[in-house]
């Protein structure tokens, strides 16, 4: 029983909370082998081209900053969720060349 009226436990989860001043989870670190790869896909879209983006950090802030830069850079639309990213059209080199900047390993795949 507690008995201090701030120890009042007010919610409880399955997980515990990390320490104050810790980060609530792990920074997000690239899935698969640290390779991102662009594909180049056309079927099931009405022969219309898009570049996808995977082995990118999961970590939706990150990803969603990600594809607003792209799709800048690029000059089209396109969309991030579940660990990809889609943009309009066959931008594979300048995608690879913006994500090559960065630092980060890439092959272009598929297509």
């Amino acid at each position: 029983m507690r008995t201090r009226q701030n120890d009042t436990l007010v919610y409880s989860s399955s997980r515990p909370l990390p320490p104050r001043g810790q980060p609530a989870s792990p920074p997000a670190k690239p899935t698969g082998d640290g390779t991102v790869r662009i594909w180049l896909e056309k079927k099931g879209r009405n022969g219309g081209p898009v570049s996808i983006i995977r082995g990118l950090p999961n970590d939706k802030a990150t990803l969603l900053a990600l594809a607003a830069r792209l799709k800048r850079a690029c000059g089209t639309g396109g969309s991030a969720k579940d660990g990809e990213i889609i943009i309009q059209g066959d931008h594979r080199e300048r995608i690879a060349a913006e994500l090559a900047s960065d630092g980060l390993r890439v092959k272009l795949a598929g297509g």
